[in-house]
């Protein structure tokens, strides 16, 4: 009886917070105002002000939340990461995997800095890390990552290094065949996409990011390509602040 009566309690607190989180979604005044202030915050760099277990993790805290979300939902035996930067979200998945107690992740990138490489060794959590240098979209990196893939039947992918839109859909025609239905393939900046017109050539590091060549754009032509994800838009509507809108990619077949 008494499991019975917390269930039906964490039903209700669910449906409230369904319930909030659609109205909230659709204020034109809340959208707003998030979208306002994720623009004016990004010529300070916000997203690199904060660690996970003393290394830069170069995420927003929203976002942080929602990886440690469809990491415990999926449970993965594997998780695959392009773009290690300074070691942070591979920390960060490693530690929800500990938690678990299953899985390892796999970090790519093109230049793993000594420095960084130290720093990510010397966690006790390196024990579910490994790192492969190269570019992700290098058809014998592919290779590397399929072979050491092989066996893990579920795997989750979050894609975060070049974000041009020729190199994100390369990666996400690379990879998405490792993904299974339940599990996700998450696109992150695609955010560029919302900023004003030639606002990062203005102010951004990469001048050639713009309206159309960016993450999303990529998320939308794999999608014309591919049937088999679908845009989970559960994320983005309750985060609201999000460097991934219309990147979390479910798949559903």
């Amino acid at each position: 009886m008494v499991k019975q009566k917390e269930q039906k309690k964490d039903l209700k607190f669910e449906k409230r917070n369904k319930r909030f989180v659609d109205s909230m979604s659709k204020d034109p005044i809340v959208k707003k105002l998030s979208d306002k202030w994720l623009i004016a915050c990004h010529k300070y760099e916000y997203s690199y002000h904060f660690t996970w277990l003393g290394l830069p993790i170069i995420q927003y805290p929203q976002d942080i939340i929602a990886i440690q979300e469809i990491i415990w939902k999926v449970k993965p035996d594997l998780v695959i990461e392009t773009g290690i930067a300074r070691g942070g979200s591979l920390l960060l998945s490693a530690s929800i995997l500990e938690l678990i107690g299953h899985g390892t992740v796999l970090g790519i990138d093109v230049d793993i800095r000594e420095f960084n490489k130290k720093n990510i060794k010397k966690s006790h959590l390196i024990k579910r890390i490994s790192m492969i240098q190269g570019s992700s979209i290098d058809k014998k990196v592919v290779a590397r990552v399929k072979k050491f893939a092989k066996g893990k039947k579920r795997i989750l992918i979050f894609l975060d290094s070049a974000h041009t839109f020729e190199h994100v859909l390369e990666e996400l025609k690379s990879y998405s065949s490792l993904v299974k239905r339940g599990s996700y393939i998450v696109v992150f900046d695609t955010v560029i996409e919302n900023f004003p017109t030639n606002w990062f050539k203005k102010n951004g590091t990469d001048r050639s990011l713009n309206k159309t060549n960016n993450p999303k754009t990529s998320v939308h032509e794999f999608l014309k390509l591919n049937n088999r994800f679908k845009i989970d838009k559960e994320f983005q509507r309750k985060l609201l602040i999000t460097s991934a809108p219309d990147g979390f990619l479910k798949c559903v077949k």
